[in-house]
């Protein structure tokens, strides 16, 4: 793994018809902020670690919760991007997780919609657990989820061949897997780590490109955007993405 291959040529949307986009408005506009929610009540006190920061959209939500804020990103075009953001305080760290070296412990980790790109996603999560954490400290894991809803629909359509293919606009983008629960669970449980809540985050029927074409009109009110988040604490396997709370083993 190299860093040509790793970020800088994979995370762009120029020129990509809207439904094999590697951003949307429907990620920045409201899973982020359903995220943090689903994040915050576990969240420590203290310092947090985000792994993968890319433009620095979901730092900014984590520098309104946190004073004090480190990023790694493997892109030196994504990390110049982020530093242009109005946000002060965080540190950006240019590497690859699997050789990175950091400075010190962390009481939180943040790795949102990572670890389905990494060629050794439990080799990173062992450094997390063994080299990342500090005493107490929690690493949030979350992933786009191979048994939404809305994905399921596309195999029924005959888009997908099955829920946890890798697609061919995914793999251009750097995805290697596509999680579901129990496969999250199992990388995290072979590197070592405890599993203390899992869950899933806003129920979802329709494709990131149809959500952004609904999101432009007035059809959907935040009422439905709530009761699609509180519908997929009811049925997380059934959400757009999923996540893991876990502790370190060594503490």
């Amino acid at each position: 793994m190299t860093l040509a291959r790793t970020f800088n040529n994979e995370g762009g949307d120029a020129g990509d018809p809207p439904e094999e986009r590697y951003a949307y408005s429907f990620d920045y506009d409201v899973m982020h902020g359903y995220m943090v929610r689903s994040f915050q009540p576990f969240f420590n006190e203290g310092s947090v670690l985000e792994l993968g920061s890319y433009t620095g959209r979901f730092t900014q939500r984590l520098a309104a919760l946190f004073d004090d804020v480190t990023c790694v990103e493997g892109s030196d075009i994504f990390i110049a991007e982020a530093k242009t953001r109005p946000c002060v305080g965080i540190s950006y760290i240019h590497g690859a997780f699997e050789t990175v070296d950091l400075p010190r412990r962390y009481n939180n980790i943040v790795m949102t919609h990572v670890l389905e790109h990494l060629d050794n996603p439990v080799g990173v999560l062992e450094r997390i657990n063994l080299e990342w954490l500090a005493e107490g400290g929690r690493l949030f894991l979350a992933c786009p989820n191979a048994n939404a809803a809305s994905r399921q629909i596309a195999v029924k359509m005959g888009l997908i061949t099955h829920n946890d293919a890798v697609t061919s606009s995914e793999a251009a983008h750097g995805h290697r897997s596509t999680y579901r629960l129990d496969t999250l669970e199992r990388d995290a449980t072979k590197a070592g780590l405890k599993i203390v809540h899992r869950g899933g985050i806003f129920f979802k029927a329709l494709a990131n490109f149809q959500w952004d074409m609904l999101l432009s009109t007035d059809i959907i009110s935040m009422q439905y955007l709530e009761g699609c988040y509180m519908l997929g604490q009811q049925y997380p396997d059934l959400c757009s993405s999923i996540f893991l709370v876990c502790e370190s083993s060594e503490n």
